[in-house]
């Protein structure tokens, strides 16, 4: 949070974030998320690295999936977020 902060303070128009939710509660990590959307909303440009799939998929405007360094899929955060083959493999849903 106290990253982000700073981070926030120069007004960018690029916010890189490297796994803003890793170790926080679910609270706080709703909260980040809902922070990365406003900031959004405001017009600042986000390029997100997150390992919560699910989370980073329902803001992306655009997405790649990567495994071990590699681009396996791209498209839109939405059309990932329903693709059948990432909920099986990246969400772990049937």
């Amino acid at each position: 949070m106290l990253a982000m902060g700073r981070a926030l303070m120069s007004q960018p128009k690029l916010l890189m974030l490297d796994e803003p939710s890793m170790g926080l509660s679910p609270i706080m990590m709703q909260k980040i998320m809902e922070t990365i959307v406003e900031l959004k909303a405001q017009g600042t440009t986000i390029l997100l690295v997150e390992q919560n799939a699910q989370a980073a998929l329902s803001l992306a405007d655009h997405a790649h999936v990567m495994e071990v360094g590699e681009i396996k899929l791209s498209g839109s955060g939405q059309d990932l977020l329903h693709d059948e083959n990432v909920r099986k493999t990246y969400l772990g849903e049937d």
